[in-house]
């Protein structure tokens, strides 16, 4: 009866193990899960639905530029001519001109001094401004590209992830580009979202001075574009 009684105690030690590592491996699971997809699914329910969706593709050719809803998970978005499948026409410089830097800052984001590149595709090192685009200050559409990840990794001083917060931006709110010794103040106007085949919010026109800012959404995915268009204030 001894050897019996043993045998069993052995078995239900087996079972209470194996109990417990099902267990952790469920917690873990479910933490994973809601640290990864509870911020997206927030940011939908809570920030997606008072975006203005603008889901038409600015025209065929565009499409076909783009891709379809930025291509492959694999592909590296931290490179800007990524962003633009098929596009052959990015150019590799994005503006010629001497200064190939400028600074901007976002108050209420806590985002001081980021450096914009006019030269650059690489996100990973600073913002980007697109190609052709109108220099801080003068008239035309100024555009300017940041990659963001899921929000709570959101640095102000890390460019991989400087944009994760742009969503909680209002109108009204400031956005400060330092550009050839002046200072340039724009005040948000308009926040939506577009689908990565349109390319409207990259138009030129030279009846206003307007900045718009552009990165993923929701952050941390690459289904959508967020926008953020302000005006030079006077």
């Amino acid at each position: 009866m001894s050897y019996i009684y043993l045998k069993k105690e052995k078995k239900s030690s087996r079972a209470k193990r194996k109990r417990i590592l099902i267990f952790l491996f469920l917690f873990t699971g479910l933490t994973f899960f809601g640290f990864a997809f509870l911020p997206i699914i927030n940011f939908q329910i809570a920030y997606s639905t008072q975006l203005k969706q603008i889901m038409d593709p600015l025209s065929v050719k565009s499409s076909n530029q783009f891709g379809s809803l930025l291509g492959e998970v694999s592909t590296d978005y931290t490179q800007l001519s990524n962003w633009f499948v098929n596009d052959k026409s990015v150019p590799e410089q994005l503006v010629s001109n001497s200064q190939s830097t400028y600074y901007l800052s976002i108050p209420k984001l806590n985002i001081k001094d980021a450096v914009v590149t006019l030269g650059s595709m690489d996100l990973k090192k600073s913002l980007i401004q697109y190609p052709q685009t109108a220099l801080p200050g003068q008239l035309g559409n100024t555009v300017v590209f940041g990659h963001s990840v899921l929000p709570q990794f959101f640095s102000p001083k890390n460019y991989l992830t400087i944009f994760s917060t742009l969503y909680k931006l209002k109108q009204g709110d400031e956005i400060v580009l330092n550009y050839d010794r002046m200072e340039y103040k724009y005040v948000v106007e308009e926040m939506f979202e577009i689908k990565p085949t349109n390319l409207s919010v990259l138009e030129q026109r030279f009846d206003d001075k307007t900045l718009t800012l552009i990165t993923c959404s929701p952050p941390g995915t690459y289904l959508r574009r967020l926008i953020i268009k302000a005006k030079l204030s006077l």
